[in-house]
């Protein structure tokens, strides 16, 4: 059976940023550098520049200055790949950005990036020559030598890369016990240079000790045959809080960079001072109001029971915003808060205002910011909904204001 509309409105469930992405990519190039006309009413992103410098500044003083590769992939999480991409650029704490999509390495390049790149996501030969020509790493985790031979004799210069080792988490990687031997094969090779050997730690407490003992063991084992392994990372920003001990050589933080607690928990732990680098906002397009038994929103999702004020919002799920927002989330407007009612539709969302029109078409609304109580942990909390969700399917398409 078919799902009904008030099923799919109410659903978790989001496909935004895979279909911006899918309709970005068969979009004509002179379109896509076209500027699109947006009205002044339409939802839009702002950037903080200053509260990305802060959390790159107390990351690298938790982490004891160790160099720090800031991993910005699904489109900077949401911020905007190019956007943060260039204020990182200007950081002497980061060493280098990683990414997972080859596209989004590009854009870095194009954007006039110039800190060493690391494409974390697959790629074939023909994609493999082009990033290595522009100076993009790749992570590499199956035979690949003789393919790197090649690229390398073309270029005249040896290859830099990444090995990722699967230490436990099942997920990608050469399996720890035959990394060794794929190791001892790339770094034989002049036309390699092997710049760290990383994994992804699988945040279950008693295996991620264990995947720290198997990368530490193979490093060990590796450089005491005289092969250079390079630098050794393996935390995460959860890794930030819970484990001290993989800080290694270099740490590899996303979410935290972007100023946004990935656990409850971590807010607490007065580890890590962080400020929200980005917020959602938009205008009110309507103010209206309602008398007992009116209704709002699909299959009367929200009735009235006494006379009413709402506003609406031109800002809906196709925008990121989720449709788990009507089941408790707050709007800020005029420095007031106010609740998200009836359900989230692709386009638009209402609030309940109370006794009195407390704004006016024009007024901003702020969905999210670094504001306590409207922070994006604080938005996901309230509809129990996911932070990652909140900024990582915000639709790339809308514009970005850098601040």
């Amino acid at each position: 059976m078919s799902p009904s509309r008030r099923t799919f409105l109410t659903s978790g469930t989001t496909l935004v940023a895979a279909a911006a992405t899918a309709s970005l990519a068969s979009t004509p190039a002179a379109a896509q550098d076209a500027t699109p006309a947006h009205s002044s009413f339409d939802p839009w992103v702002e950037v903080y520049v200053d509260h990305l410098r802060h959390n790159v500044r107390i990351i690298q003083q938790h982490v004891a200055s160790r160099p720090i590769l800031a991993v910005i992939k699904n489109n900077g999480y949401g911020l905007g790949v190019a956007n943060v991409g260039r204020v990182f650029d200007d950081e002497a704490a980061i060493t280098g950005l990683a990414v997972v999509k080859l596209h989004e390495a590009h854009q870095l390049r194009d954007a006039g990036v110039r800190k060493p790149i690391l494409l974390m996501g697959p790629f074939d030969e023909h994609n493999l020559a082009d990033a290595v020509a522009r100076d993009i790493m790749p992570m590499v985790y199956t035979p690949v030598g003789d393919v790197l031979d090649g690229i390398a004799t073309r270029l005249q210069r040896a290859v830099p890369l990444h090995v990722c080792i699967d230490t436990g988490m099942g997920r990608v990687g050469v399996p720890y016990g035959n990394a060794p031997a794929l190791i001892r094969d790339l770094a034989r090779r002049s036309s390699i240079a092997i710049k760290g050997v990383m994994t992804t730690l699988s945040e279950d407490p008693d295996l991620d000790i264990e995947q720290l003992r198997r990368l530490l063991r193979l490093a060990d084992d590796l450089k005491q045959a005289g092969v250079d392994v390079g630098l050794r990372h393996a935390a995460s920003s959860f890794g930030l809080f819970q484990h001290r001990d993989a800080f290694l050589d270099m740490v590899r933080p996303g979410m935290a960079l972007f100023g946004i607690y990935s656990e409850p928990q971590f807010r607490t732990m007065d580890l890590l001072e962080l400020r929200p680098a980005v917020s959602l906002k938009a205008r009110v397009a309507y103010v209206k109001q309602l008398q007992p038994g009116d209704s709002a929103g699909y299959n009367r999702a929200y009735v009235a029971t006494r006379p009413v004020w709402l506003a609406t919002l031109p800002v809906g799920h196709a925008d990121g915003w989720p449709r788990q927002a009507a089941k408790g989330a707050k709007v800020t407007i005029n420095g007031a808060m106010y609740p998200v009612i009836a359900s989230i539709s692709a386009s638009h969302t209402i609030v309940e205002l109370g006794d009195e029109p407390r704004c006016a078409i024009g007024d901003v609304a702020t969905m999210f910011d670094w504001e306590e109580g409207s922070r994006p942990e604080d938005v996901a909390a309230a509809c129990e909904g996911s932070v990652y969700d909140l900024t990582m399917h915000l639709n790339p398409l809308m514009p970005r204001k850098v601040i």
